[in-house]
């Protein structure tokens, strides 16, 4: 059945252009303008989701981005709200949290066990016996979630923008437009947003019927779009508030940080649910949810209706389904009619069933709404004995409202609860914060107007610094629009507070009853609120519930605390653009002509690999035993490179490195290790003496500007005569490794290359193909090389000359990849990757780096002397036995001994060299003392067992750091 209305007057589908989309497999039809909720209820599917834990089916409640059951899936992105996502040409979707189909969900089953799985069930169970938890964790994390992440996903940049105004005006409604006229036409600089796609807001929806509305609207309209001092944004979300008026305003194309002189919050209320059995059935709505898909998208919500209503707004909704063609076959009301206004009295006039006292008991129905239950009420009460039945597809409920209040709450603002409105309202709004319309409790258009124009006169005078504070409740309506006590018993349950948690009333008595009585503890152990619309839709009545428990007002129950943000927000508009700048080393475009593979470190691309990229196993693989058997080339450009100049160079680097710099004799080196003040290390590099009051230093590449700050600070607080360049970006640097790299680089350089007078360790200045270098004899890959830091302009010549003449000998340029290989074969930690946030030199074994003896002071050194007795975990090496699956253990990867956690694995390669799977392991102690073997736990939560045993795993002798390989062989 097609349920598409005939044109609306105020309706935001373009019906000349027809969009084709699918559900399911399943072909759908949709206009320009359509949210994939309105477009399927349009072609008549009633049920767009199911519920997060017991799978029961659900359909439209809001259509105002609250509907968390209705979430979809596309090929790129999950969780996709569907009331207020647009339909594109091509979408093709998949509901979410569905095992089956929506019409035939297998795990809805989950339902007949909801007695065994009461609130807070997750805290108790699933802990004996023992043996069976990784078979409920598997489960568990199974059933866990929502939506699927495509870990190949494309990457999606959005730029940040900044943005300055007087005044933001926060919703479009009728009092938004209102106070950002009146604020513009007094000269200020207004900016005003609201979430939705079109100004107007309620004007739109609820009051589109009504034609004495249509020449406010009209004039608002016009004039706010018009005026120069207003910028519009829409489809534009305030999603939190920050200090001193700064708020991130999330639009299609990215976040704008908006500063701001002042606020007004003009963003309304959000309609809240009545609560009674199976009152999630779909075909069970908010009024303003059915008069957004009649206004909005001219679809029908159903044939035949009942509205359960306590308020004008409810009536006044009635008249809209009248219009709509939808027959409406009773309204019940839990009070008098007569206080409903000048709606009540159209609707009964139109001779339609009123039942006043009169609550809703329960709806019929197993897929969707088919009937309902109404009872006598009597002080809250309803009267099982006498109920009363309607066949029905729709049910409205028009119960109440809660202000869009978060970014209030969260500027520090206070609401109290107005027993007269029967609605949370702002009492104390802090300074350069103003509040109007209905958030307020102006709920007629005269009141909301004036009501706007007397926030903007305040903000106006605020800005100019004559303030002059307004009695915020002149303009507050007299009568209630919101039922104190929307909430109905039943002896079967399923009379839900939280559609987003599937919690129920008893889920909330019981957690009450077990202690949890407290609003914030009640949030944490029964999760209310907690789900993806953050409680807009279930908080006001949990608190009703825990006041009532207490007896207690609902200001003494308290609210819990809002938080950034409003609504989720993409982690992509989050990440913006890249902020960090891209280097690239002066051989960039050598590597691109090699055939390079990138990775990022840090802000530098950096060759990964070289060869194709389904080639990558291999290709790493002929790099390592290049370097191994015969030379290797690597551009390590990225390093960190500073001169340390003057009298107190060499006290300086003793303050910061463990080692002892003082003692380093000119023309060596000594390996440099930096811990912070609690021990834990930071840094590692090599420091290269060049003459009595010069050194030369270098850090890692992801260090390097830390580094640098961290010399200078300390040249400033101990008041050194030191002089610091930073030459990371000046000079270039490569490494020649390999048996060969002697034999080969002799030839190019005027530096006396034997081993007596350029010993392991040793540095040397001199010329390379006819450009000044300085030579390093380093042991990082372990095995005879020569790293080469030289002018960034020689670079290419350097690496080509290097190239040609290793021809001979099979040189090879290789990448990272093949680096952290050779390293670990060495048994050498990578900073960050083999140690944490946490790690001393103790603990990575590297006690020897650490003289606590012999030096009198360095960074860290108290702190070390406390933790040298009180490790409690150290790095080990282990290695798999030969034939081993090569990539079924992964770093992270835990460690597990009686079935608990012992340490974690920081590094796993196979070692083309040792023909094994090699590691290094954070492992406790004494374990690592005491065990032979180790038992890793795999992705497939398999456990494979590894040997520990002595570091380094290649050339322990360090032999082959020290000879050619003629000596070698």
């Amino acid at each position: 059945m097609n349920y598409r209305l005939e044109p609306q007057p105020l309706e935001w589908i373009d019906r000349s252009e027809t969009l084709e989309f699918t559900l399911e497999g399943k072909p759908c039809k949709a206009y320009q303008g359509d949210c994939i909720s309105s477009a399927l209820l349009a072609e008549g599917r009633r049920v767009l989701g199911r519920s997060f834990k017991y799978h029961r089916p659900r359909g439209v409640l809001t259509l105002a981005d609250h509907d968390v059951n209705a979430l979809f899936q596309s090929s790129a992105r999950p969780n996709i709200r569907g009331d207020v996502t647009q339909v594109t040409e091509g979408l093709s979707l998949t509901p979410c949290n569905v095992n089956g189909t929506l019409d035939s969900d297998s795990d809805s089953r989950i339902g007949w066990l909801s007695r065994f799985m009461p609130v807070g069930f997750y805290y108790k169970a699933f802990y004996k016996p023992r043996q069976l938890f990784p078979l409920w964790e598997k489960l568990i994390r199974k059933k866990a979630g929502l939506g699927q992440v495509d870990t190949a996903w494309q990457v999606e940049r959005q730029a940040k923008s900044y943005a300055y105004a007087d005044l933001l005006v926060i919703g479009a409604g009728a009092s938004g437009m209102q106070a950002a006229l009146s604020a513009a036409e007094a000269g200020l600089d207004v900016v005003l947003v609201d979430e939705n796609p079109h100004i107007g807001g309620s004007l739109d929806y609820q009051l589109t019927n009504d034609p004495s509305v249509a020449p406010e609207r009209k004039r608002l309209k016009d004039s706010v779009t018009q005026h120069p001092n207003i910028r519009v944004l829409t489809s534009t979300l305030a999603c939190g508030w920050y200090t001193d008026h700064y708020l991130p305003l999330l639009t299609p194309q990215g976040i704008i940080k908006l500063r701001s002189r002042g606020v007004i919050h003009a963003g309304g209320v959000m309609e809240q649910p009545a609560v009674f059995r199976n009152n999630d059935l779909p075909g069970v709505m908010m009024a303003s949810a059915a008069q957004r898909l009649i206004s909005r998208y001219a679809v029908k919500p159903g044939q035949r209706a009942v509205v359960f209503s306590a308020n004008e707004e409810g009536y006044r909704a009635v008249l809209d389904l009248l219009e709509a063609g939808v027959d409406v076959v009773a309204v019940a009301d839990p009070g008098e009619p007569g206080l409903r206004g000048d709606c009540a009295k159209q609707v009964m006039a139109k001779g339609i069933k009123v039942l006043q006292q009169t609550q809703v008991y329960e709806a019929l129905g197993r897929q969707s709404l088919t009937g309902v239950k109404l009872a006598a009420a009597s002080k809250g009460q309803c009267d099982p004995a006498h109920l009363q039945h309607f066949d029905c597809d729709l049910l409205l409920m028009s119960m109440g409202w809660a202000p869009a209040a978060q970014l209030i709450y969260q500027a520090g603002g206070k609401l109290a609860y107005d027993s007269g409105l029967e609605q949370l309202l702002p009492a104390h709004l802090p300074e350069g914060i103003f509040a109007c319309g209905r958030l307020n409790g102006a709920f007629t258009l005269a009141q909301r107007l004036a009501d706007a124009k007397a926030a903007a006169a305040e903000a106006v005078a605020w800005l100019a610094g004559q303030p002059q504070p307004r009695d915020l409740t002149i303009f507050r309506d007299s009568q209630p629009h919101s039922h104190p006590w929307p909430i109905i018993e039943h002896p079967k349950g399923k009379n839900f507070i939280d559609f987003d948690e599937d919690l129920q009333l008893k889920d909330l008595s019981n957690a009450m009853t077990e202690g949890f009585d407290n609003i914030e503890l009640l949030k944490r152990f029964s999760t209310v609120g907690m789900g993806p619309s953050q409680g807009k839709h279930a908080n006001m009545n949990a608190i009703r519930v825990l006041a009532r428990h207490h007896g207690i007002g609902i200001d003494a129950a308290g609210s819990t605390t809002a938080r950034p943000f409003f609504h989720p927000v993409p982690v992509s508009a989050l990440a913006g653009r890249r902020f960090r700048p891209e280097r690239l080393t002066a051989l960039h475009s050598l590597h691109l002509v090699l055939g390079a593979q990138f990775m990022e470190a840090g802000v530098w691309l950096r060759p990964e690999y070289y060869g194709s990229v389904a080639e990558r196993e291999a290709s790493i693989r002929n790099e390592v035993l290049a370097v191994r058997q015969g030379l290797g080339l690597i551009d390590v450009s990225t390093l960190g490179k500073i001169e340390v100049m003057g009298p107190d160079a060499e006290r300086l680097l003793d303050l910061v490195y463990t080692m002892k710099m003082s003692s380093l004799a000119i023309g060596m080196t000594r390996y440099g290790l930096m811990v912070d003040d609690s021990g834990v290390i930071i840094d590692d590099g090599i420091v290269a003496r060049v003459s009595k009051d010069r050194f030369y230093v270098t850090a890692t590449t992801s260090h390097a500007d830390a580094t640098f700050k961290i010399l200078s600070k300390q040249i400033q607080f101990c008041g050194l005569n030191v002089r610091l360049v930073n030459r990371t970006g000046s000079l270039a640097a490569m490494n020649l490794a390999g048996p060969h790299s002697r034999r080969i680089l002799s030839a190019l350089t005027d530096i006396d290359l034997d081993e007596a007078a350029f010993p392991y360790l040793g540095m040397r200045e001199g010329q390379l193909c006819g450009y000044p270098v300085r030579l390093i004899r380093v042991g990082f890959v372990g095995e005879l090389g020569y790293e080469i830091h030289l002018p960034h302009n020689a670079a290419v010549a350097v690496w080509q000359a290097l190239m040609q003449a290793g021809e001979s000998v099979g040189i090879r340029p290789f990448g990272v990849e093949a680096q952290r290989i050779l390293r670990l074969e060495k048994g050498h930690i990578i900073v960050g990757q083999d140690t944490d946030g946490l790690t001393n030199p103790f603990e990575a074994a590297m006690s020897w780096a650490v003289p606590l003896k012999s030096k009198l002071w360095f960074t860290g050194k108290p702190s070390l002397a406390l933790l040298k007795d009180r490790c409690k975990r150290r790095l080990v090496g282990f290695r798999l036995a030969e034939g081993a699956p090569e990539k079924q253990v992964k770093e992270c990867h835990l460690i597990l001994e009686a079935d608990e956690m012992v340490g974690r694995v920081t590094s796993v390669a196979f070692s083309p060299s040792l023909g094994c799977v090699i590691g290094l392991a954070m492992l406790d102690l004494p374990l690592a003392d005491q065990l032979k073997t180790i038992q890793i736990r795999t992705d497939q939560g398999e456990l494979l067992s590894a040997t520990l045993c002595d570091l380094p795993f290649y050339d322990p002798q360090g032999a082959r750091q020290r000879v050619d390989i003629e000596e070698v062989a």
